[in-house]
């Protein structure tokens, strides 16, 4: 039986191949209030997309395939907890760890039902009183000493998340609870930076793994604990590490005690975990009200989600625009542009929900997508990309869609530069929509008293060619409700083009046979062993490795 995707996808295809069918300047020119009928919003946040060459039958036709591909029954399933992750048998039920107590959200689990909104907020609980145990001082090292830092080891979506989260609700703050680092990358460079000025005695140690067997973790893991017992002794260790991880055995062999053991269901995928217990680290630096009002605000856009009509539910009119601009105009890339330095990490996290998400090629029904799903996110802050990748944006030959992150109002005392960074990323979005044609840069030369050689010379790479789309999200403040919201709003966001390509936006499994591969090499590193049975590359690098380390 055919997937009745096809068509939907091959209808968007024939409307962008329409005679300007992607362009989007004549749009405007065609429609006085194209831009109050191409922005949606909830309360401060606005979601404007009408610098995309999306028109009312493009529109239409990608809410066709949103029925198609059975959206509203995709959301009603997904809010009831079921099994919306089946190559793992699992619920996706992470938005019952930011959801009131009495929000009534329960998830399948084993086949059994449970209330997952009432297990988050128990869990919540004990992390508040931890927390509240820490900066009060009825929690202190060793020696007596009180915490002033936390360490947090983790990686993937236990590093991602918090890191992001953490940076921009302390970012510039001279007085927070705790001062928070973060160590995901196994390198021994890494742990070095990471504990380098700090005292063992005033710092305390996450430790963030679901299954507490991540390679990278665990090793990172084992360097912080020896780092502690070296300096305050073996039985130091319960007194400065917690565990977030749900494998109560190896918490408890690595000696860390129950009551700094904080776990969560496996409805709760790594990269939507910063809600959970692997979130601790941002209540510890940012204080629990913010950690709380993160929280709110993601449930804010989780309430949203479920229950906004189509039209203008935020999410889905973000993940439609992306499904136009990868299965009409064939863009591979998405760009995502905070112009704000508080989330100069915003992208890096944005690239593992979407890409370890959507970055698929198999349909649930277990056969290859016939369609592209994901593209490659790439981003930096603004201003700062205006002065590297954005000349490709800009005059490129392979289209970038871009996502343009703006706050109207900062948190410092400078109003002049904040209107320059506003001008900048309202200038980019524009001169990517018009762009600039030769005969206009022409005359400006030539009214400039350039010759005509030089003009002829410098005129043709001088060309925009306009017409490139973008997204502008634009909210009043930066604070910890409105950094909820802005993430929860990309979570759905991922989820529903999943939907609509037909895959499990939620299983990794390119990730865990890496893992897997990894575990199998380690110990062929180690000087004596033989090696394994690998392709002649990698046995050769294997041993080109060895013998670089001149071990035997």
């Amino acid at each position: 039986m055919t997937d009745p995707r096809h068509a939907a996808l091959a209808r968007l295809r024939q409307l962008a191949n329409r005679p300007g069918g992607r362009r989007i300047t004549p749009l405007f020119a065609a429609d006085p209030e194209r831009a109050a009928r191409f922005t949606a919003g909830l309360d401060d946040l606005t979601l404007d997309f009408s610098k995309s060459s999306i028109d009312d039958a493009a529109r239409d036709a990608l809410l066709d395939l949103a029925d198609i591909a059975g959206l509203d029954d995709f959301r009603r399933r997904m809010f009831a907890g079921e099994m919306v992750n089946p190559t793992e048998h699992r619920a996706a039920m992470h938005m019952a760890l930011r959801a009131p107590a009495g929000a009534g959200l329960s998830a399948q689990l084993a086949g059994v039902s449970e209330d997952a909104s009432a297990l988050a907020s128990a869990e919540r609980a004990c992390m508040r009183a931890f927390v509240e145990a820490v900066h009060t001082g009825q929690k202190t090292g060793a020696t007596g000493a009180r915490f002033t830092h936390v360490l947090t080891i983790g990686i993937g979506g236990s590093d991602l998340g918090p890191l992001v989260a953490t940076e921009a609700l302390t970012f510039g703050r001279d007085h927070t609870p705790m001062q928070a680092r973060f160590l995901s990358n196994v390198d021994g460079h890494a742990f070095l930076q990471a504990t380098q000025g700090l005292d063992p005695a005033s710092t305390l140690v996450l430790v963030a793994s679901k299954t507490f067997t991540t390679l990278e973790t665990i090793t990172n893991a084992h360097a912080a604990r020896a780092w502690i017992a070296d300096a305050l002794g073996e039985g130091a260790v319960s007194r400065h590490f917690a565990a977030l991880s749900t494998n109560l055995s190896g918490v408890a062999a690595f000696g860390i005690t129950p009551e700094h053991t904080f776990g969560f269901r496996d409805w709760v995928g790594g990269r939507y975990s910063l809600w959970s217990p692997v979130g601790l680290v941002i209540a510890l630096a940012a204080g629990w009200d913010k950690f709380q009002a993160m929280l709110d605000g993601a449930w804010a856009m989780d309430r949203h989600f479920r229950d906004a009509p189509l039209r203008q539910n935020l999410p889905v009119l973000l993940a439609l625009v992306g499904i136009w601009h990868v299965n009409a105009l064939d863009c591979a890339t998405h760009c995502v542009l905070a112009y704000d330095e508080r989330l100069r990490r915003l992208p890096a996290h944005l690239q593992q929900v979407e890409m370890e998400s959507n970055g698929k090629r198999v349909t649930l029904a277990g056969v290859p997508t016939t369609w592209d799903t994901c593209p490659v996110l790439f981003g930096e802050p603004g201003t700062n990309a205006q002065h590297s990748f954005i000349q490709l944006v800009h005059q490129g030959t392979r289209v970038v869609p871009v996502d343009f992150i703006l706050v109207a109002n900062p948190d410092h005392d400078r109003p002049d530069a904040h209107r320059a960074l506003a001008a900048n990323a309202f200038a980019q979005a524009e001169a990517l929509m018009v762009g600039k044609s030769e005969a206009s840069i022409r005359a400006e030369m030539a009214v400039k008293g350039a010759t005509q050689a030089e003009i002829d010379a410098v005129a043709p790479h001088r060309v925009a060619p306009g017409e490139r789309p973008s997204n502008t999200i634009m909210f009043e403040r930066l604070d910890a409700f409105s950094l909820g919201r802005l993430i929860a709003l990309y979570e759905h966001k991922v989820a529903v083009q999943g939907c609509l390509w037909g895959i499990d936006s939620f299983d990794q499994w390119g990730v865990e046979l890496g893992k897997v591969l990894a575990g199998g090499i380690l110990p062929e590193l180690t000087p004596g062993t033989a090696p394994g049975a690998h392709d002649s590359s990698t046995n050769a690098l294997i041993a080109r490795f060895r013998g670089l380390r001149r071990e035997s």
